[in-house]
């Protein structure tokens, strides 16, 4: 985190909690309580029915109250990271804190309660006497041993889950981590012989899992302040009732007598305790997990200098590869544990996580999240062995393992479908998600060949390989077989893909088409063969011929030269004169269709009504029935001049059309045509009985000013520009598109391509 000018960390941290209102978290109301009625539904007397409901049966309480979403984070401060016993008072930035993460990373409601106790039965009592609050309890900041005493009695005494997450996140994070660095040093985990420094709750809880994971407990060894964790020092009585267990019968002695031919060093203890010689005694390509914070056991580049194998190290930071960090963990196994209603937390629902996260990172990484960490490359190996806390797919991937787990271990008290289960996930993380969805699940059923003219992009290699393995549709990269090849190569994506490459041969029937196609509109044949070398014709010729189902262009070209070729090959539909562009925007609650924000720069009334139509059939694609609205500056008359005539003229055409069978006004507002109070008060004439979905703006200035301002502005998530209008299934990206719009736009293409009566030969 950088410093802002001129303002130590220390001092910017204090202004930003102080910054009202003071604090990190709030409660917000989920039902409407504007009106009357509305308030005695919430309190009284309505109120009574779910009472009545719960007292008859108390897990009534999942469905009419939010326990199912509230997890109770509980601290007595006595062991805050970096900071020590501070006590509970003071711990509360931190549990807050804890809160912002469960809620942003897994949409999970939290209450933040700090304990005035340090007899841990007094603890153990007071949070016992909570559990009709909460659907699961994440301990915090609670000193060893007595963390692991409230711990084992709280699993004990409560039917939902408890999870102290300083005992089991690091475990399973650097679990994750343990099983892609022993893959990549060809090691298997039973044979690693595993060193730690520290024997507190952390470093427990780490090697009782590494155990689960298939390390042998012969084989880890355990260090403390004092030194090895010996059965010797156990027969003293130097050891608590829970590190004696990994007390070995073996020679006294220090760290670097314990590091000597070890596989995996585990640092959860103070940093700079480790030397570049200790470094040097461990055995051939060895993994180093330094997790002290805010300084490591040993510092990164002085543990990588002091070999000349490959040392595969993680630390705790974020500025270094390979950060072992807890928000990987506990939001997405709550997440999991609460959806099934899950008793526990055991050690298979760990297990899970740990594995998921492990498979994660094999897995070609979102451009999104490449860009939250300066663009670093991210791929599969020594630098890059568990995924970044701000990667999304960690919620679709870890959350379901979790509820699988505990159905399969008996924790869970529902069950649940993996599928319908990670919509249901995608769409806690925005409208979006959820929207593409529908047409993933449709592309999916039928996948067709879409051609993807800019072969030699990297996104565009990334995107096929997503393409082909979830079986969205069948991608025919357009290019040269051996530069493809080696950008996939170097990407390390293990995949065949179906090359198609222009110049490799004349492609005589492609120069014929498109001659035949343009000789009349001042192409020469000896000009068709050089164009049919360009990507962009050549695939607009695929299309055309049926050799393809569906073409992508325009990453790396300007959208108007991109649109060029295809509008010149394949043109625009039987009895349509002017195609269109169209963006989904999706908010929190709503989503709209807007056109046309990237073909048509000064639209008359026919092309407005013909943009409708286009921009209508859009949202059915996404099973959405359209509401459409003509927008300019005037309401229904209340402005007359050629501006506003024009989408008043498209709007009657619309509304006297027999074949249109969606309902259609304007001209209106913006603000009237998205307002239900407005449409049904003010204007209670109006066509629309609901707000408008679909909006057509009066021009493209109007129509690209509104999209990018909703979308900076309003927050709004944009699916496209969606191409509509078009003879054949064609969509033109933007220039800085990323790997997901492009498989986006892929789908929307294959369901088109499945709804249409052509189909490739």
């Amino acid at each position: 985190m950088t410093e802002t000018a001129g303002m130590s960390l220390e001092d910017e941290s204090l202004e930003y909690h102080e910054r009202r209102p003071p604090g990190k978290t709030e409660t917000r109301t989920t039902k409407p309580t504007n009106t009357q009625r509305e308030l005695s539904l919430a309190y009284s007397p309505g109120v009574a029915g779910p009472c009545r409901a719960i007292a008859d049966d108390t897990d009534a309480a999942y469905r009419y109250t939010g326990k199912g979403n509230l997890v109770g984070v509980v601290s007595n401060g006595s062991a805050v990271l970096g900071l020590g016993d501070i006590g509970p008072q003071a711990s509360k930035p931190v549990m807050e804190g804890k809160g912002v993460l469960f809620k942003r990373f897994a949409d999970i409601d939290v209450f933040d309660i700090e304990l005035d106790h340090d007899d841990p039965d007094a603890f153990v009592e007071s949070v016992a006497g909570m559990e009709p609050t909460f659907g699961g309890i994440n301990l915090e900041d609670i000193a060893a041993p007595a963390c692991f005493t409230i711990e084992e009695r709280l699993r004990e005494r409560l039917s939902i889950p408890v999870f102290h997450d300083d005992q089991h996140g690091t475990a399973i994070i650097s679990g994750a981590a343990l099983v892609n660095a022993a893959d990549i040093a060809d090691k298997d985990l039973e044979s690693l012989k595993v060193t730690f420094a520290g024997a507190g709750a952390a470093a427990v809880a780490t090697a009782r899992f590494y155990v689960s994971l298939g390390v042998r407990p012969a084989n880890i060894t355990m260090v403390d302040i004092d030194g090895i964790l010996t059965t010797e020092r156990a027969k003293a009585g130097e050891l608590n009732p829970y590190n004696r267990e990994f007390a070995r019968d073996i020679p006294e002695g220090d760290l670097a007598d314990a590091m000597v031919d070890a596989d995996v060093f585990v640092g959860l203890s103070v940093g700079g305790i480790v030397d570049e010689e200790m470094i040097r005694s461990m055995a051939g390509d060895p993994i180093v997990f330094a997790m002290a914070n805010p300084d490591p056991e040993i510092g990164y580049e002085r543990a990588k200098a002091a070999r000349e194998d490959t040392v595969i190290m993680a630390t705790g930071r974020s500025d270094y590869p390979n950060q072992v960090n807890n928000v990987l963990g506990f939001p997405f196994i709550f997440r999991g544990a609460l959806d099934v209603r899950a008793t526990e937390i055991n050690e298979q629902m760990k297990v899970a996580a740990a594995r998921a996260l492990a498979d994660l990172a094999r897995k070609d990484v979102p451009d999104a999240v490449r860009e939250a960490y300066g663009d670093q490359p991210l791929q599969f190996g020594p630098e890059y062995i568990i995924p970044k806390p701000m990667d999304p797919r960690v919620l679709f991937e870890v959350a379901p393992a979790v509820a699988r787990a505990a159905i399969d271990s008996g924790a869970a008290r529902t069950t649940l479908e993996r599928e319908p289960y990670v919509e249901r996930l995608e769409a806690r993380l925005g409208k979006s998600r959820e929207m593409m969805r529908v047409v993933l699940n449709k592309a999916k059923s039928d996948p067709k060949r879409v051609a993807l003219a800019e072969g030699h992009n990297e996104k565009i290699v990334r995107a096929a390989h997503q393409l082909e393995e979830r079986n969205v549709a069948e991608p025919v990269l357009i290019g040269n077989g051996e530069r493809i090849e080696r950008i996939a190569d170097d990407l390390g994506l293990a995949f065949d893909p179906d090359v198609v490459d222009p110049t490799a041969e004349p492609y005589e029937e492609y120069v014929d088409a498109l001659y035949e196609r343009r000789k009349r509109k001042g192409i020469t044949r000896t000009e068709a063969e050089e164009f049919i070398r360009d990507g962009n014709y050549f695939a607009s010729v695929m299309v055309e011929r049926g050799d393809a189902d569906a073409m992508l262009t325009g990453l790396t070209h300007h959208y108007p030269s991109a649109l060029r070729p295809v509008l010149q090959v394949i043109g625009t539909a039987d009895g349509v004169d002017h195609a269109a562009g169209v963006y989904m925007l999706t908010f929190k609650n709503r989503v709209v269709f807007l056109a046309d924000a990237t073909v048509n720069q000064d639209p008359g009334a026919e092309t407005l009504a013909e943009v409708a139509r286009h921009a209508a059939d859009i949202a059915r694609r996404f099973d959405v029935d359209p509401r459409v609205a003509l927008l300019s500056y005037s309401d229904f008359g209340s402005v007359d001049n050629e501006g506003t005539r024009k989408p008043r003229r498209a709007a009657e055409r619309l509304r006297t059309d027999p074949d249109i069978d969606f309902p259609v006004d304007g001209e209106m507002q913006a603000d009237t045509a998205v307002l239900e109070e407005t449409l049904q008060g003010t204007y209670e004439f109006a066509a629309l009985d609901e707000p408008a979905n679909v909006l057509v703006l009066p021009n493209l200035e109007a129509g690209n000013i509104a999209y990018k301002l909703l979308q900076r502005l309003g927050g709004a998530e944009a699916v496209g520009p969606m191409l509509a209008g078009m003879a054949k299934p064609v969509h033109v990206l933007q220039r800085d598109d990323e790997v997901k719009d492009i498989v986006n736009l892929a789908a929307v293409a294959t369901v088109e391509s499945q709804q249409s009566d052509y189909s490739s030969h």
